[in-house]
């Protein structure tokens, strides 16, 4: 997954001015659009697990109650809003597609955003 997740992560944020995350199972694997330092390489929390495990789009604002903490740490996951989009290969969860925001709510766009990056690297993963 790492092999297109820098650029396709660079490419996601200028086009949705919002901070994109790859994650794969474990950890964040690409970051841009800022946040990089207290995001990437970081372990994913157990929620963020269960969410990969579920294989739904999550669509919340901080105060939901279907938020999912990003993060094993959530204080450095300060973000209001996020989108959260599972990358699927062969009918396995390999990671997702991660947008983040302090002030701006996710919307069609966004999921549709999300959904294409996500159907480009889970087929990149079955070659």
């Amino acid at each position: 997954l790492g092999a297109f997740a820098k650029e396709y992560a660079e490419s996601l944020a200028q086009t949705a001015g919002h901070i994109t995350c790859i994650v794969d199972k474990d950890q964040i694997i690409a970051v841009s659009g800022g946040g990089k330092k207290e995001l990437f390489e970081k372990h994913i929390s157990p929620e963020m697990e269960r969410c990969l495990s579920q294989r739904t789009t999550v669509v919340a604002n901080r105060s939901d109650s279907n938020y999912v903490p990003i993060l094993e740490d959530d204080s450095a996951d300060s973000y209001n809003h996020q989108l959260i989009t599972p990358i699927i290969s062969e009918g396995d969860v390999m990671g997702a597609i991660i947008f983040l925001s302090q002030d701006k709510k996710m919307g069609e766009i966004e999921g549709k955003l999300a959904q294409t990056a996500a159907g480009f690297l889970g087929k990149q993963m079955e070659q």
